[in-house]
């Protein structure tokens, strides 16, 4: 089973999300919170498998809320909840540790695939959202990094496939790009991830800008 914890200032929406998610088998709802200190709280008690967490909440925000979860350890993999595609804090839950994003106005059927993907470790970033990520970059000044070249581990077909990755291109189209096949583009990312000891998808686009991979 996959646990799941609602976090969200408005009732109706919890109980919409409930809803949706109680007609997978696979997924049980285990809490609900309606603030960002709530939801901090309730992840150390239940430690569930992903939150669906809003950023406009009382008190502790979203983002906020999302950071401590990552700081603290909890193995719990965040979801955040944004009411337009646009909201300017999307990049910043991102860096916070979030796993991606959902827009409330998400389907059934898309609302449980996502609980899905990123439960199982992945990383719910679209190759739109990875460019919105990479626009957010190329108006900040790019930091050395600090202890040397993280992206020396790699080899050159993993730091290629990380670029590429980092401009924002799906598996498939990476696969098109190097003419190889997706499943080997995958595994080419899976590699450099655990190389470079970073959670997933987003923390790979970070560490490619914060080294000047793609600038």
């Amino acid at each position: 089973m996959i646990s799941v914890l609602l976090a969200d200032d408005q009732h109706l929406v919890r109980a919409g999300f409930r809803s949706l998610l109680r007609r997978d088998k696979e997924i049980t709802v285990v809490g609900e919170a309606s603030t960002g200190d709530e939801a901090v709280r309730t992840a150390r008690a239940l430690r569930p498998d992903v939150i669906l967490m809003d950023i406009r909440m009382p008190g502790l925000d979203g983002i906020a809320a999302t950071r401590t979860i990552r700081t603290e350890g909890l193995p719990c993999r965040v979801i955040i909840l944004t009411t337009f595609e646009t909201d300017e804090y999307v990049f910043a839950a991102l860096a916070a540790g979030a796993s991606g994003f959902l827009t409330k106005e998400v389907g059934p059927d898309g609302l449980r695939q996502a609980v899905r993907v990123v439960a199982a470790g992945d990383a719910l970033l679209s190759p739109s959202v990875t460019r919105r990520v990479v626009g957010q970059f190329a108006h900040r000044p790019v930091a050395a990094p600090a202890g040397g070249d993280r992206l020396a581990v790699l080899t050159e077909r993993e730091r290629e496939v990380v670029r590429l990755v980092a401009t924002g291109l799906s598996n498939e189209e990476i696969a098109r790009e190097l003419v190889i096949s997706p499943l080997t583009a995958k595994t080419h990312i899976t590699r450099a991830i655990a190389k470079l000891g970073v959670r997933d998808r987003v923390q790979l686009v970070i560490v490619a800008f914060e080294d000047g991979l793609l600038s």
